[in-house]
């Protein structure tokens, strides 16, 4: 299980520009469903991979799956040198995204998302109607499973007539 609190103390404090996905933007957005990691798109400006990369350092970033004794440096040249980064930390499990399938970049997914207080901390947050078109770009079981109550959550939030 994530330690939301910590991650968010650890980008608000870096100053990290980054935008929450998946399934905690699914919970600041109403859903019931529980997840055990953290989805955020990182802007790729090289300030910000430092910072980024300065803010996770004392969790000690591991790739997820990896085998335990793969060599593996957490450092601004790996994160340039590469994009997705699904990551094991001290504090659980956190997928630093150059890149979504369905959403882009940090600066495509900016104009559609929202400032919201998460654990007493601002965090931008991809907007319910984005969040279901990454979802379903995605195509996995478990994202089409999300949907449907994302879609009645959105339905919810339209005025009635």
């Amino acid at each position: 299980m994530i330690e939301l609190p910590l991650f968010l103390e650890a980008f608000h404090a870096h100053g990290v520009e980054f935008i929450v996905i998946g399934g905690i933007a699914a919970r600041v957005h109403g859903s019931a469903r529980v997840t055990q990691d953290v989805d955020v798109v990182y802007a790729r400006s090289d300030a910000n991979i430092a910072r980024m990369v300065k803010a996770l350092a004392p969790f000690n970033p591991y790739l997820r799956g990896a085998p335990p004794n793969l060599p593996f440096e957490w450092s601004v040249k790996t994160v340039k040198a590469g994009l997705n980064f699904t990551l094991l930390t001290t504090i659980g499990s956190i997928d630093v995204l150059g890149e979504v399938v369905g959403g882009g970049r940090y600066e495509d997914l900016a104009p559609h998302s929202m400032t919201e207080t998460v654990f007493g901390h601002p965090a931008m947050v991809v907007s319910l109607p984005w969040l279901i078109q990454l979802k379903r770009a995605a195509g996995r079981v478990r994202d089409f499973e999300a949907i449907a109550e994302l879609e009645l959550l959105q339905d919810l939030q339209k005025p009635s007539s």
